[in-house]
């Protein structure tokens, strides 16, 4: 970690007013003390500082830093007295208090601590669990499990838990999404070095602030739901939470709670365009973040054009952490762009030999920094490209490119260009074998009314792409399948589509 950073984290974080005082030294070092190195250090930094601030804001109401990092120790006794010697806590919640409980409990054993998806199947989940081998779930109750489980608000009437030696650092497991098989742990210690880098850059391109309310719709256990309660929690503000996103609901929360920046996935920002945003009071909202999924361009400008110049981009994987991040300036100038990369994490665009391309040239996206699991630079399996201007471009995943009569075609692209189309709600573009060319086109559509026609679709796309990039099969559903961050489910795709309504639209001519 370079000088240069620490002094950019400590004039940024200074700026947002984490710095403020007071500080209470002497409880400062004690919280460190019994939290380790992990999420409830920051929770029990905050409850040192700023013991009145709100944590969190949910169904149950609403409750300080204090009562938080009170409340976890509480659970970490719970769990030490129900189940031994806790060595790992699988944590199986949708966004409320309990998850965050759950997190810092587990901190203050010194706990490893696995995230795990609410939307796995059950095979998924006791394929997981067989691997992992947590000492105990901490799950809602609408999870039945065959595993030792517990709900976390049955274990905060124990005594506070007390350590009279340094807690360990546990590690934290974010689980790949899982979309093209078993899902995989990206374990990582919890090194505060390690979210310096996105915190910097999170903090200079947008105008959040200490103490100001934020708004997580993407799940916790996703790496960017946990990284913004991450954040939130370092600049002791108020999480608003939700069991399941709802547009309207979040709008309503938004403008109750004086909402000033929201988290969530591309598909989140285009439901939330949907609703009867006009009606609510969204004046305190100056920052909305979008993540864990491809940030169609169109989606970009037209969320900007409602919402104005509120936007951020970030771009990551669980295995990378958030390797970089677009202002709303960016999204202005480059509707398509995922920004610059982040303070003190080096990108490079490299082709097949290694070697790194030239400006505007595609390759295979490299990550390094202090953000990655395996301490190394490494693919993120992107393809992508810089500007003139630095920015970065994910043009597509590598293994999603189709062939199609010898032409290389990344579906984005392509479903930008339909998404653009006034009769189109949503798009998602795969390719399918062919006998003639090796793959052809299929895009899989949701209209806003009635269906267009798919000569009329073919006509619209060509008007802004190359001809091999127009697909040749057009299928009508209701919705796009999708997983819990809104990353569409391409394998289903066809089978979904099987039952639909078809339009094949004729070869158009050169």
């Amino acid at each position: 970690m370079s000088a240069r950073l620490l002094l950019q984290a400590v004039r940024v974080l200074a700026a947002s007013g984490v710095l403020d005082p007071p500080w209470h030294l002497p409880a400062l070092v004690r919280a460190r003390r019994e939290t380790g190195m992990s999420p409830a250090s920051l929770v029990a930094i905050a409850a040192a500082q700023r013991p009145d601030n709100l944590a969190v804001i949910d169904e149950r109401g609403t409750m300080t830093y204090s009562q938080l990092d009170d409340q976890a120790a509480r659970v970490a006794s719970g769990l030490r007295t129900r189940v031994g010697d806790v060595h790992s806590v699988a944590v199986l919640c949708r966004n409320h208090r309990g998850f965050l409980l759950a997190t810092a409990a587990a901190g203050r054993l010194g706990a490893d601590v696995v995230f795990l998806n609410t939307e796995f199947s059950a095979p998924q989940l006791a394929g997981v669990l067989q691997r992992m081998r947590p000492s105990v779930v901490v799950a809602d109750k609408e999870f039945p499990l065959d595993a030792p489980a517990v709900d976390v608000h049955e274990l905060t009437d124990f005594p506070r838990h007390r350590t009279d030696q340094p807690v360990r650092a546990g590690k934290v497991t974010i689980l790949t999404s899982g979309t093209t098989g078993a899902p995989k742990g990206a374990p990582r210690a919890a090194n505060p070095f390690v979210m310096l880098p996105p915190t910097v850059a999170t903090l200079r391109r947008s105008r959040l602030r200490a103490a100001e309310p934020v708004m997580i719709g993407v799940p916790l256990f996703h790496g960017f739901g946990f990284a913004t309660w991450c954040l939130a929690a370092l600049l002791r503000a108020p999480v608003v939470l939700h069991r399941r996103f709802d547009p309207e609901t979040a709008l309503a929360s938004m403008a109750a709670h004086r909402v000033a920046a929201f988290a969530g996935v591309p598909v989140m920002l285009q439901r939330l365009l949907a609703a009867p945003h006009d009606a609510y009071d969204l004046t305190a909202l100056h920052t909305v973040i979008s993540g864990g999924a491809p940030l169609r361009p169109e989606l970009a400008a037209r969320f900007q054009d409602v919402f104005g110049d509120v936007l951020l981009n970030g771009y990551g994987s669980s295995e990378v952490g958030i390797a970089a991040i677009a202002s709303a300036a960016d999204l202005r100038a480059a509707p398509g762009t995922v920004g610059r990369p982040c303070e003190g994490t080096p990108i490079r665009v490299l082709d097949k030999a290694g070697q790194v391309v030239r400006t505007g040239e595609q390759g295979v996206i490299h990550v390094g920094g202090p953000g990655l699991v395996s301490g190394k630079e490494m693919s993120t399996g992107d393809i992508g490209h810089f500007d003139a201007d630095g920015r970065l471009y994910v043009d597509g995943r590598a293994d999603d490119m189709i062939v199609s009569g010898g032409e290389n075609v990344y579906p984005g692209e392509v479903e930008d260009a339909l998404a653009r189309h006034p009769a189109i709600a949503d798009a998602a573009v795969i390719g399918v074998d062919d006998a003639e060319y090796g793959q052809r086109l299929v895009a899989y559509l949701v209209a806003r009314d009635a269906p267009p026609t798919a000569e009329d679709l073919a006509t619209y796309v060509k008007s802004t792409l190359a001809r091999y990039k127009v697909p040749r099969e057009f299928v009508f559903l209701d919705q796009l399948p999708r997983n819990a961050t809104g990353k569409v489910l391409r394998r289903q795709l066809e089978q979904k589509g099987s039952a639909s309504h078809h339009r094949e639209a004729e070869p158009l001519s050169p």
